[in-house]
């Protein structure tokens, strides 16, 4: 089932999909290859996801972590979920970022994406 109004329901610039899921590139990335995994029918949030719709979107990840690896050679990801306004979720159809990180991109990656979403807004609001 999908949802008229929801921008990723009707998303159509797929980089991968399989039976229950798609990939597509993120329209506001954090680091180059930022990718967002979303189930095909509409949930709000990833808690609402199917059980074997989340194993479709896990297969995504790998399939996406492999095609990041040969495109951008990244040297580490950082995986995240926002679950409800209150915890980040922007667009209420529930998504998986797989965030590709580089050699150097921040000072100090130690406590991941903790560390990275600072810099990328100072970085962000520079431009």
């Amino acid at each position: 089932m999908q949802e008229a109004n929801c921008i990723f329901c009707q998303k159509t610039d797929i980089i991968l999909e399989n039976d229950l899921a798609k990939a597509f590139w993120d329209v506001h990335p954090v680091r180059k290859g930022h990718l967002l995994v979303v189930p095909k029918a509409h949930y709000a949030t990833y808690f609402e996801v199917p059980a074997a719709t989340r194993v479709a979107m896990d297969h995504l990840l790998f399939d996406a972590r492999d095609l990041l690896i040969e495109r951008y050679h990244p040297a580490g990801f950082n995986i995240g979920v926002n679950v409800d306004a209150a915890a980040g979720q922007t667009v209420m159809h529930a998504h998986v970022h797989l965030i590709p990180r580089y050699e150097g991109d921040v000072p100090d990656p130690t406590g991941g994406i903790r560390r990275m979403i600072p810099h990328a807004v100072k970085k962000l609001l520079r431009h």
